[in-house]
């Protein structure tokens, strides 16, 4: 397969698609920002002038969108994916949506013989860039076998997690965990500065024993200790996988009392302004709370 097509392409779109484009396929693109499109038919891309024309020039369709209703309105819309598709056509959501909305689009565009993958990615935007990407993936084995070899391009850790939707609840299961560590080491490390410790120490030794986690390890160096907070994860985009996790919990019957509370918190830094901001400056609203500021002291 070397006809792909590639819709959506915001900072990770972007990112994803020319890694495709790089490894030697056909790229056919389509994004609602026309400046967008311009930028990667400069790189070699050819332009679509909808979903449905990018589909019709494509073997293979690469989705990359900010939630399940845009999603669901790209795919099976008028002029959406699945009525440019022919027979045989796979279509691969990399975007973090609500595993029941990719299995309604799963099962409507079975009806049409039309395959469905989904596949979100995790790694931020330095990941995509760099093709490095970890990609959860749902679908059959037959299907994901086919497209293995593009996934390559944009990834380096490809996880075959189940059947169709298990991708998307990897995703949401592992940001709700990311979401949750966030918001316990911002709190933490406010209280210890509250408390007179010195941040660099508070790192230096908590990154080192058991309260040690990915979100501290990640965040501390480079954000919080420079008061450097542009994004790698936005936290608009935090709250809104916390939210999948949230919906599929309700679905599931299934309380998730940390996970409403850590959305609670980027509730209260969005209120603040930083929705835009990297995902670690919810520690400014615990900063301004206690009065305290936690940076280097080097």
């Amino acid at each position: 397969m070397k006809k792909i097509g590639f819709i959506g392409l915001g900072v990770m779109g972007k990112n994803m698609a020319s890694n495709i484009l790089s490894a030697g396929y056909e790229l056919t693109v389509y994004d609602v920002i026309e400046a967008n499109v311009e930028d990667m038919v400069s790189k070699g891309a050819l332009a679509g002038s909808s979903p449905a024309d990018v589909a019709s020039k494509s073997e293979v369709v690469f989705t990359s969108l900010p939630n399940s209703a845009i999603v669901e309105a790209v795919v099976l819309g008028e002029n959406g994916v699945l009525s440019g598709c022919e027979e045989g056509t796979i279509i691969v959501d990399l975007s973090s949506i609500t595993p029941k909305s990719i299995r309604k689009i799963h099962k409507i565009c079975s009806d049409k013989n039309v395959e469905v993958v989904d596949a979100p990615v995790s790694g931020g935007a330095a990941g995509a860039e760099k093709g490095t990407l970890t990609i959860m993936i749902g679908g059959s084995k037959e299907v994901v076998e086919k497209i293995t070899h593009v996934l390559s391009s944009i990834g380096s850790k490809i996880n075959h997690v189940g059947e169709i939707g298990a991708g998307d609840t990897v995703k949401a299961v592992n940001n709700l965990l990311l979401g949750a560590n966030m918001v316990a080491v911002a709190e933490a490390l406010v209280l210890g500065k509250k408390a007179g410790l010195l941040a660099d120490t508070m790192y230096d030794i908590i990154s080192k024993s058991s309260g040690g986690s990915y979100a501290l390890n990640a965040k501390y160096d480079n954000y919080i200790s420079k008061g450097n907070f542009d994004p790698g994860f936005m936290i608009d985009l935090q709250y809104k996988d916390l939210q999948l996790a949230i919906d599929t919990a309700k679905d599931l019957q299934v309380p998730l009392v940390t996970g409403n509370m850590a959305q609670q918190m980027f509730e209260a830094a969005r209120a603040e302004g930083f929705g835009k901001e990297d995902i670690s400056a919810v520690i400014k609203v615990f900063e301004k709370w206690a009065d305290v500021e936690v940076r280097s002291e080097k």
